[in-house]
């Protein structure tokens, strides 16, 4: 299993879609794609922070311990209430929609569908990973989301990142909002977030041999799911 989830990154860090990133038009098509992967991370993330905090009302303590506790907040104040390349306060989510609008993106579809969460909005080939990200986020059981968090998100985001932070680089394609966000995430998720997550993990796994497997399985489909969407995105730039 763990050699399967080894595989499966390795593919993500290398996909042939980061390569293709050479000029604006390519990085505008792939960021109105991607937009949504960045939108769906907070789902995943609030159903942690609901779940093992207490976000209700009247306020009960959490019957996690308080370093659990801890590590999920961290992790929701730095992706809320970061800040941007001017030192600003700037949730990533608002910080890649200033991206966007930076290199001449369309926020259009993604603002649309804010106001509506209807998925048939959302474009066809990205539909399927939202749709995964949702039915997790809402429905899975608290070590699946935990397991598509770590492996799906924070563990994989640093490598992929550095792939398509090179090919910016190499092309000379100008976009600093969308390098300082790529950046910023592998500083912030490969040295604090990625750790705090698996920490997280393992606390909910606490040596019981099936949540684990649990845990590794659901990765493996998380990556899965990430794979799908790459594959898909690419054959649309490319026609």
């Amino acid at each position: 299993m763990a050699a399967t989830l080894a595989q499966l990154q390795d593919s993500l860090h290398q996909h042939a879609l980061f390569k293709e990133l050479k000029t604006l038009t390519d990085v505008r098509f792939f960021m109105e794609s991607h937009v949504y992967a960045v939108w769906d991370f907070m789902s995943l993330l609030k159903r942690l922070q609901r779940d093992i905090t207490c976000v209700a009302v009247p306020w009960r303590p959490s019957p996690y311990p308080d370093s659990l506790v801890r590590f999920i907040n961290e992790i929701v104040v730095g992706e809320e209430s970061d800040v941007d390349q001017h030192g600003r306060a700037a949730g990533h989510f608002n910080l890649y929609l200033t991206a966007m609008e930076e290199v001449g993106a369309s926020t259009a579809g993604i603002r649309r569908f804010l106001q509506t969460l209807d998925l048939n909005e959302i474009p066809a080939h990205v539909r399927p990973f939202t749709a995964f990200t949702l039915e997790t986020a809402q429905h899975a059981p608290l070590v699946e989301v935990a397991a598509a968090f770590f492996y799906g998100r924070e563990k994989l985001i640093p490598g992929m990142f550095e792939s398509i932070i090179s090919t910016l680089e190499a092309h000379k394609v100008d976009c600093p909002t969308l390098m300082y966000y790529l950046v910023r995430h592998v500083h912030v998720d490969g040295g604090e977030h990625g750790p705090l997550s698996e920490m997280c993990l393992e606390a909910l796994c606490a040596g019981h041999q099936g949540r684990q497997h649990e845990a590794l399985e659901f990765g493996r489909q998380a990556l899965q799911e990430r794979l799908g969407l790459w594959d898909r995105t690419l054959e649309r730039m490319r026609t």
